[in-house]
C-alpha cells in the first residue's frame, strides 16, 4: 500500500528498558509467562538479528532520535544542538508527537533535551531512585550512589501501594488516554516508554504469585552492577523477581494490543516494540551491565514491527537490524525523507543489508557482529587511553562536567554530522569499565550461542577487525579511538594488530566466576584502607596485589573492600582465592 492509498498515518512506539530477548516466548523456550509477546509476534514481524548500538539508557535514546551511533564520540549525555531528532522532525512537519514515560533519566542533567523534542509529553514519577517523595525521617542511605538511590526507592514504593498506583500502570493509562482522545485523528506518533523491567524489579503480589518459590533470604530485587557472589537460591530469587516484572510488562503490552484490536487500528497504525539493552541475571557470572563485556544477553535485542505499508505479519526476518533503524523507519512511514546524517535503514526495506552491526559503550569494548561471529575489541594498553568526548552539552548522567574536567578542553574540527560546528574535545576518564582487564574476545555464535568459549582464530579475527575498522571509519570515529584500541587509522589493519591471542590468558583469568566460599571473608570484606594500615596483612596484600597502594586504586571510594574489587573485575578470581588462602592460613 502506497502512502497515497493509506487512509491515515499514525504510529505507536512501545519501548521497554532492559528487556531480555532470551527470556521472551517468541525467542526462547522460557519459564517467563508473557503470552502477549507471543500474540504480538503473530501480528508483526519478529526480528531475529536486532542488535543494540550505543548503551546504556540515554545513549540508546539518542540513537532512537538521531538514527546514528553515539558511543564513539561521547558518553551519556543530552541531545546535541546539531542532532537531528526524529520526533522534532515529525513535529515540524505537522505530525503531533506525544511521549508518555516513567523513565527517570529524561529529567536528569544528562537527559534534559529529549522530552522537549515532542509536541506534548507527560512523566510519571517513582521509578528507581527518582527524587520524588520527600521523607526526612526515612532510614539513612547506605554508601555510594546505590545507597542513596535505594533509600529513595524505599520511600517511593510507599506511595505505590496498589498496582494502579505503579508508575508503569499510570504511564500505560496515559498512553491509552492519548489513544482514546485521538483514535479518530490522523498524523500522530505516540511513544509509550516504560522504565521496566529495569531494576529494581518492583511488582505487586499478583505477578510474584506467577512464580512461587521458597526463599527466606534478604530482600533482593536490585542486584548490584558486579560479579555474582550470592548463594544460588538468592540468584534464582532475583531471576524470578525479574520474570514477575516482565509479566507485568506483558500485561501492559496486552492493554495496547487490546486497544488496537478494539478500534481496528491495524489498518493504518504502525506499531514498533523495542528495548535499549538487556540485563545479566547471573549469566557469565555477572549481574546487570556496563562492567562486564557486552555479551549477547545485553545486546541481541527483541524487536517487533507491524508496518501497514507492507502488511507483513507473523513472520521472522534474519537480517542485521539496530536501534538506529527506528528513526528512518518512522520518518519514511510518515512520508518524510530521513536527513543525510541518519545511518539507519527503514525496517520495511528488505533489500538493504549491513555487513555488520557496531555496538558498545563509550570507553568500553568496541564490538561488531556479522551475525555469525561477535568480536569484542579491548584497549591495547592498561590505561585505556587516549579517550575523549566531543560535545557542546557538557553534562553527564546526574551532573555537569566539573570545572576540572573542562579546564583542558580544546576546540575540535567539525565532524560531518555536527552541521559545521566545532565541538569541545574533552579528555575523558576511562578506568571504571576498563575493557583491557577483560581482554579482546571472539565468539562463534553458531557453535557457541551462549558465548561460553571464546575462540582464537587469527583469520576470522582479522576479517572481523577489518570490518570493525571500516564501520568505525563510516562513523567518523576520532583518531583517539583507533589509538586506544591499537588499530591503525590510516591503513587497513594487519596480522600485527590482532589481540585475541595476546590477551587470552588475562581474559580467561578475569572471566572465571568468583568463588562463593572463601576463608578470611571478614578480612576480604573489610575496607582496603584499614587492611593497608595493618602490619602483616599489608605485606600479604603487597605480594598478591602490588598495585593496590601505588595506582589509581588509592582513590577508591571509602569503605571499598577486596571483595568489592573482585566483584568489579579489578581482581581476578584466582588472585582472590590465593589471597584468601594466605589471609586465612
Amino acid at each position: 500500500m502506497t502512502i497515497a492509498e493509506r487512509t491515515g498515518m499514525r504510529a505507536i512506539i512501545l519501548m521497554f528498558d532492559s528487556l531480555n530477548r532470551h527470556l521472551l516466548p517468541p525467542y526462547a523456550d522460557t519459564f517467563v509467562r508473557a503470552p502477549n509477546f507471543g500474540r504480538l509476534a503473530e501480528k508483526a514481524v519478529t526480528f531475529d538479528n536486532c542488535y543494540a548500538g550505543s548503551m546504556p539508557c540515554m545513549p540508546a535514546r539518542r540513537e532512537l532520535h538521531t538514527g546514528r551511533h553515539n558511543f564513539l564520540h561521547r558518553a551519556w549525555g543530552p541531545l546535541e544542538p546539531f542532532d537531528d531528532s526524529m520526533p522534532q522532525l515529525l513535529r515540524d512537519a505537522g505530525v503531533h508527537t506525544h511521549l508518555a514515560s516513567d523513565h527517570p533519566h529524561y529529567w536528569e542533567d544528562g537527559g534534559a533535551t529529549y522530552h522537549t523534542r515532542y509536541t506534548t509529553w507527560e512523566f510519571f514519577r517513582g521509578q528507581e531512585g527518582d527524587p520524588w517523595k520527600g521523607v526526612v525521617g526515612a532510614p539513612a542511605a547506605g554508601p555510594g550512589v546505590h545507597g542513596t538511590l535505594d533509600r529513595q526507592d524505599t520511600v517511593n514504593r510507599r506511595y505505590m501501594p496498589a498496582e494502579a498506583d505503579h508508575s508503569q500502570t499510570r504511564t500505560v493509562d496515559a498512553g491509552l488516554e492519548f489513544l482514546e482522545s485521538n483514535v479518530d485523528a490522523d498524523r500522530w506518533l505516540l511513544q509509550i516508554e516504560l522504565f521496566d523491567p529495569h531494576e529494581p524489579f518492583f511488582t505487586h503480589q499478583r505477578y510474584k504469585d506467577l512464580y512461587p518459590h521458597d526463599y527466606d533470604g534478604p530482600e533482593f530485587d536490585w542486584p548490584a552492577y558486579a560479579k555474582v557472589t550470592e548463594p544460588d537460591g538468592q540468584v534464582e530469587h532475583a531471576r524470578l523477581e525479574y520474570a514477575a516484572l516482565v509479566s507485568m510488562c506483558d500485561r501492559s503490552l496486552g492493554r495496547v494490543l487490546d486497544f488496537m484490536d478494539a478500534h481496528d487500528m491495524w489498518r493504518d497504525t504502525m506499531l514498533i516494540v523495542n528495548t535499549d539493552h538487556g540485563f545479566l541475571l547471573g549469566e557469565h557470572g555477572w549481574w546487570a551491565k556496563g562492567m562486564p563485556p557486552w555479551f549477547n544477553e545485553l545486546v541481541h535485542l527483541p524487536m517487533f514491527c507491524w508496518d501497514p505499508r507492507t502488511g507483513e505479519a507473523g513472520t521472522r526476518r534474519g537480517e542485521l537490524r539496530q536501534t538506529i533503524d527506528v528513526a528512518p523507519t518512522v520518518l519514511r512511514f510518515f512520508g518524510l525523507e530521513p536527513p543525510p546524517d541518519m545511518q539507519g535503514f527503514d525496517l520495511a526495506d528488505t533489500g538493504r543489508t549491513r555487513p555488520g552491526a557496531l555496538y558498545g559503550v563509550h570507553g568500553g569494548h568496541v564490538n561488531v557482529t556479522d551475525g555469525r561471529y561477535t568480536y569484542l575489541r579491548a584497549a591495547v594498553h592498561e590505561d585505556n587511553a587516549p579517550l575523549e568526548e566531543y560535545t557542546l552539552m557538557p553534562t553527564r548522567m546526574r551532573a555537569r562536567f566539573s570545572p576540572g574536567e573542562l579546564a583542558t578542553w580544546e576546540p575540535a574540527e567539525p565532524f560531518s554530522f555536527t552541521k559545521g560546528l566545532r565541538t569541545m574535545r574533552v579528555p575523558a576518564p576511562g578506568g571504571w569499565m576498563n575493557p583491557w582487564r577483560h581482554g579482546t574476545l571472539l565468539f562463534d555464535l553458531e557453535s557457541d550461542p551462549g558465548q561460553q568459549h571464546p575462540i582464537t582464530d587469527d583469520e576470522t579475527e582479522l576479517r572481523l577487525l577489518r570490518l570493525l575498522a571500516r564501520l568505525m571509519h563510516d562513523n567518523e570515529a576520532p583518531r583517539s579511538q583507533f589509538e586506544r584500541l591499537g588499530i591503525p587509522c590510516d591503513r587497513e589493519p594487519g596480522q600485527e594488530h590482532l589481540l585475541v591471542r595476546a590477551q587470552a590468558a588475562r581474559a580467561a583469568a578475569l572471566a572465571e566466576p568468583l568463588p562463593r566460599d572463601l576463608p578470611a571473608r571478614d578480612l576480604l570484606a573489610a575496607p582496603v584502607a584499614d587492611l593497608l594500615a595493618r602490619t602483616g596483612i599489608r605485606e600479604v596484600l603487597d605480594r598478591h596485589l602490588p598495585e593496590l597502594a601505588k595506582t589509581e586504586l588509592v582513590a577508591l571510594p571509602a569503605g571499598t573492600s577486596i571483595l568489592d574489587l573482585a566483584r568489579r573485575a579489578v581482581i581476578a578470581a584466582g588472585t582472590l582465592r590465593e589471597l584468601a588462602a594466605e589471609l586465612g592460613g
